[in-house]
């Protein structure tokens, strides 16, 4: 009777106490070489006391983490190396205060970067979207109403197709968008790799997967790249035609693929790899990729929310 009530006295305790504020997601801008890079980081609650999280960088999908330590009212993770050069861990060393986040990272070359940062918003919709008018994204004989990210442009058009012969630039819209239904079509080579970015934030992949292994995971076709996999796997072979029908309202997305529902509502927890910038509560453009491998684009259509 005594361990019992000692066993219910401790637990009670613990529900009492306040999480910390750290909790939650967090929309990043890392200060980098005098250029700034996009970054997303996770802190959640293991059982009563540790702390665990995710985090996204510049590049590649979201990593776990193991454990997010608190010290002197200051919090700190390392995680290993991802596709960064170097083999030594990143480390990051952060305090919060109230929605706002600050700290510095000690990358993979050694050399320490200052971020900042604001608590992310829920974009969770209330209400269902009244849609406008569908909107020809791209007109198939040229690339009027894109740009590409600054880097040279190795896009070029070719019997009303959007073609990326080599890897090169990706393409961005010159409108951004908000809530959104998109119809677009795709082609690629064998073991090639591209990706459609809604609102420059949020890689939908597209990739061979029917080369490799088939297998309905976090990183392969129709998949919001790091965070939801497809509930089935529908890729076409290489050289064939495919399509994405998506909606994107707030962080809800679902994703037809090939005509079969693969993701039916999900909630995207933040930016992916690759993203344009960090803030998610903005309109951003449609974003597709080029500097991964050929890929072949068409009937890319957009109908946003009113």
């Amino acid at each position: 009777m005594i361990l019992t009530a000692s066993f219910s006295a401790s637990a009670q305790d613990h529900q009492l106490l306040k999480d910390p504020d750290v909790i939650g997601r967090w929309d990043l801008t890392m200060e980098k070489d005098g250029k700034t890079q996009p970054s997303w980081l996770e802190v959640q609650k293991s059982g009563t006391h540790t702390l665990i999280g995710r985090f996204t960088y510049a590049f590649g999908s979201a990593r776990p983490i193991s454990e997010v330590k608190s010290h002197d009212g200051k919090f700190s993770f390392s995680i290993p190396p991802q596709w960064e050069q170097g083999d030594r861990n990143m480390d990051f060393e952060f305090e919060v205060a109230g929605d706002v986040i600050k700290g510095s990272m000690v990358y993979t070359d050694g050399k320490t970067y200052n971020f900042t940062g604001v608590r992310a918003p829920r974009m969770l919709p209330a209400k269902a979207p009244v849609w406008g008018k569908p909107i020809a994204l791209f007109n198939g004989k040229n690339t009027k109403g894109w740009h590409t990210d600054g880097r040279p442009n190795q896009w070029i058009v070719e019997k009303g197709v959007l073609r990326s012969l080599q890897s090169g630039a990706n393409l961005l819209t010159d409108k951004t968008f908000g809530d959104f239904k998109l119809h677009i079509e795709f082609r690629y080579k064998q073991g090639s790799n591209s990706g459609v970015y809604l609102r420059g934030r949020y890689e939908v992949q597209v990739i061979d997967t029917k080369s490799g292994a088939p297998e309905p995971i976090n990183n392969q076709f129709s998949s919001i790249y790091g965070f939801l996999p497809p509930n089935k796997m529908m890729a076409k072979n290489p050289g064939e035609w495919q399509s994405y029908d998506i909606t994107l309202v707030g962080r809800l997305v679902t994703i037809v693929a090939n005509g079969t529902e693969v993701i039916c509502r999900a909630e995207i927890p933040g930016i992916t790899g690759g993203a344009i910038d960090s803030r998610e509560g903005e309109p951003g453009p449609l974003m597709i990729q080029g500097d991964h491998g050929p890929i072949d684009y068409r009937n890319i259509v957009i109908t946003p929310a009113k």
